[in-house]
């Protein structure tokens, strides 16, 4: 478990429900991915107003480091707790951490580093910009 601190932010926080379980009753990991990713990137805009850096599109490169710890069942009550990792140019690296109240404390089910770049659409393409604003 990861103790709570001033640079952890809660991004989500959803219950677990039957129509997300695999043939083994726990939760499917593709669910808990999904949210990681939704997790990541609700904190890494929530990192870039706490910096000043100007609203952006942000789109997801990259998720690394994906670790399943402990299943996690229907019922469960999971938060998804984010810390800044890395400030690029134009990208922004989330550490996500995925926890639930089981068996009567908070255990650490899953983690993951998920990175996003800031992208504008030129002539119909996607393409990387600046995430800070030119200093004049």
């Amino acid at each position: 478990m990861t103790d709570a601190s001033a640079d952890r932010y809660l991004a989500v926080k959803t219950v677990m429900m039957p129509r997300d379980t695999n043939p083994q009753g726990t939760i499917f990991g593709g669910v808990l991915l999904s949210h990681i990713d939704q997790a990541g990137a609700v904190g890494a805009q929530y990192e870039l107003r706490r910096l000043g850096v100007p609203s952006q599109t942000i789109v997801t490169v990259a998720m690394n480091a994906v670790e399943f710890h402990r299943p996690c069942y229907v019922g469960d009550v999971v938060s998804f707790w984010t810390e800044l990792r890395r400030l690029g140019k134009t990208s922004i690296t989330m550490h996500v951490t995925v926890e639930a109240f089981q068996a009567g404390q908070v255990v650490q089910l899953t983690e993951a580093d998920v990175t996003y770049v800031a992208v504008d659409h030129v002539d119909g393409q996607r393409r990387p910009v600046p995430l800070r604003r030119a200093t004049p």
